[in-house]
């Protein structure tokens, strides 16, 4: 399938780096979660490595950080 000629080039999202997380070991007592935009995309980032899928919704997003920190 050909692109249309006018079209911006847009990357892929896995070309996008992801946001760094704090330098230094994690907080102690637990775990500390970010959100980030990427594109129009969010994704959830925790101090443990863990990281959501990407979500076009925020709410979303923050609700997979919950899920992660309860579960």
């Amino acid at each position: 399938m050909d692109t249309h000629p006018l079209a911006p080039f847009v990357p892929p999202l896995a070309a996008v780096p992801l946001p760094r997380t704090p330098a230094g070991p994690p907080p102690p007592g637990g775990h500390t979660i970010t959100t980030a935009e990427r594109g129009s995309f969010c994704l959830a980032t925790c101090t443990c490595g863990w990281r959501g899928p990407a979500r076009r919704s925020r709410d979303l997003a923050r609700k997979d950080a919950t899920a992660h920190l309860t579960g």
